[in-house]
């Protein structure tokens, strides 16, 4: 029997996570960790601004974000520089390593999966979000 898209995306998503989290675990940080050093290695920014750039990916839990955040800044991996967030040294260098072990993850996860169909794939994705968002205001 098939099963429907939300089957498969909330099936690929479940995995993506434990995956990503494994990989992840690896070098002793977390999926949100991650991210934020991700977020400010394009540039030091104002709290609330860092605040607005991760709220998609993580949702109102106000309490988690200062606990990760306070995490990161305890280790050497972010600072203050002029009242805004910014990777140190340490952030950057730990960054680096961890996007790199990423890519490495993406790229075992896409085996047997061409370019095109991967781009097409999220052409899909992308439109199907955008038109379920749009029917559901």
């Amino acid at each position: 029997m098939n099963k429907p898209i939300g089957y498969w995306i909330k099936r690929l998503d479940a995995a993506l996570e434990v995956q990503l989290d494994s990989t992840l675990a690896r070098i002793k940080l977390t999926r949100r960790q991650w991210q934020t050093l991700g977020t400010l290695s394009e540039g030091a920014l104002l709290p609330d601004q860092l605040e607005t750039a991760l709220q998609p990916l993580w949702g109102g839990d106000v309490r988690l974000r200062e606990r990760e955040l306070a995490a990161l800044v305890g280790r050497g991996m972010i600072t203050m520089i002029d009242d805004r967030l910014a990777l140190s040294d340490r952030g950057r260098e730990k960054y680096h390593e961890a996007q790199r072990l990423v890519d490495d993850a993406r790229h075992d996860l896409s085996m047997g999966i061409g370019i095109d169909e991967y781009a097409m794939a999220l052409s899909v994705l992308e439109r199907m979000s955008l038109n379920a968002e749009r029917l559901a205001r």
